[in-house]
């Protein structure tokens, strides 16, 4: 194994997350200190365009949608998720989530996106079909970060970033299953083994 190609992009800073179109010829990435997000062309290793968000944002996580018409990015200042045109790569909506909002996990289903609001200490549930908030799953006192689905659809990981505790949630009623003492500032949970064939990096996220 070794690196193919390394490509420069100093369009973006703090290169933070990313997703692929459904048919993997582009790569939408979050800049988490630019406010915005840059297009790469996969195939031809290079830049495309920018896309900028409103002053202050802070782009987290993101995720195509089961249909592969838009990607949803989290926005830690804004508390909540934009919605970009997988055609256009323009900003057509957002969606009100909570405070702090940063991973984004879809439900097994793929019915549902589930958004931790780290600073809320609550996982907001939204539809793909209405691109609404449908339930909110409060935790107390917690401060949820990232992780990902069991590969049953079952239950819900998340890192306590600030709590340093690691929770299980169940993905059918919202009822927090466990919280796990762990080490001091929890981040990336690996939960292994997942569905999928490609990596989109961080800890384990396959599609």
């Amino acid at each position: 194994m070794k690196l193919h190609h390394a490509l420069s992009v100093p369009q973006c800073a703090g290169v933070n997350h990313a997703d692929y179109t459904a048919d993997g010829a582009y790569m939408l990435l979050t800049c988490e200190f630019g406010s915005s997000l840059i297009v790469v062309d996969v195939n031809r290793e290079r830049f495309v365009k920018e896309i900028p968000l409103p002053t202050s944002a802070s782009p987290q996580d993101v995720k195509l949608s089961p249909d592969g018409e838009v990607f949803y990015v989290a926005d830690l200042n804004y508390g909540g998720v934009w919605v970009i045109s997988a055609r256009t790569f323009t900003r057509i909506g957002f969606v009100a989530t909570g405070a702090g909002a940063h991973g984004l996990y879809p439900s097994r289903d793929d019915r549902f996106l589930y958004v931790s609001d780290r600073s809320e200490g609550a996982v907001s549930v939204v539809s793909f079909a209405t691109r609404k908030v449908v339930k909110t799953w409060p935790i107390p006192g917690g401060s949820p970060d990232m992780g990902n689905v069991s590969a049953d659809g079952r239950v819900l990981w998340l890192s306590g970033r600030y709590d340093d505790q690691l929770y299980a949630i169940d993905t059918q009623t919202g009822k927090l299953l466990a919280r796990v003492p762990v080490g001091a500032g929890p981040h990336g949970v690996c939960v292994w083994p997942q569905p999928g064939r490609y990596s989109l990096g961080h800890t384990g996220i396959m599609r």
